[in-house]
């Protein structure tokens, strides 16, 4: 089995998010592919398999099988488009989420996405207390979205995990508005214990949500997010209506021969 190692939402490695892209003939097992995702430790191994309606594409994590991760989407179409169909412009994926497109566009992957909802929910003390500060507002979807006061409260969280696992939403995401000057309109942080992942580097998923809050927050169509983990990315991002438009770059680290 071919796997590649891309580093996603950067141009540098060791930047950005991994995400290991298995390209397959068919399909492994579940449990082999949850195996190699334990195996990997990343926050996200995507496997897909070319079909005679196209290719399908399928995310896990440690903990599990999801329904829709960005990065790995990214990984996956910067490995298809540079070494599979080189002479394609864009691709598209079958996926739990319905299709998916990704097109190149000079060194940057755009990918077209269904948008999250932000359905405000009351924020909690336990909210606060396991991120350590009171969110101004809060959001839900598949992930729970949490307003932080500033750019520096995002930076500098130090979470408690086992608290933050108690919350509602599959990943829980902090945001903020960005720091004038620096070039971010927003910036944020995403961390899933749940899917015993602590902290995920970059997350293009959840940008689902982020970008649609921001877009309208300041009255904008385009932005550019930053997610401050340690390794940190950059995304371009673009809400319309029920969709969402995020571009990165992404880098390869390795190739390699799985031994299953």
């Amino acid at each position: 089995m071919r796997q590649y190692i891309v580093d996603a939402f950067t141009d540098r490695l060791f930047h950005g998010n991994q995400a290991a892209v298995c390209v397959v003939d068919e399909w492994p097992s579940s449990q082999m592919m949850q195996s190699i995702a334990k195996e990997n430790r990343f926050s996200e191994t995507a496997f897909v398999v070319r079909e005679p309606q196209g290719w399908h594409l399928r995310w896990f994590t440690p903990g599990g099988e999801i329904d829709f991760c960005g990065h790995a989407t990214l990984g996956t179409a910067f490995v298809l488009l540079s070494f599979y169909c080189r002479d394609a412009a864009e691709i598209s994926f079958d996926t739990q989420v319905g299709k998916v497109s990704v097109r190149r566009r000079g060194d940057l992957f755009v990918m077209d996405f269904p948008a999250y909802e932000c359905r405000p929910v009351a924020v909690t003390d336990s909210m606060a207390a396991a991120i350590g500060v009171r969110p101004v507002e809060a959001y839900l979807d598949r992930d729970l979205l949490l307003v932080l006061p500033s750019e520096g409260d995002v930076r500098e969280l130090r979470p408690n995990l086992q608290l933050v696992k108690g919350l509602d939403g599959l990943l829980v995401a902090v945001t903020a508005e960005g720091k004038p000057g620096e070039g971010y309109d927003c910036v944020s942080r995403v961390f899933g214990p749940k899917l015993a992942v602590d902290e995920d580097p970059v997350t293009g998923s959840t940008h689902c949500m982020i970008a649609p809050y921001w877009c309208a927050r300041l009255g904008k169509s385009r932005l550019v997010c930053h997610q401050s983990s340690e390794r940190g990315g950059d995304l371009y991002a673009s809400a319309m209506g029920n969709r969402v438009q995020i571009a990165g770059k992404a880098v390869l680290f390795s190739t390699s021969e799985l031994s299953v």
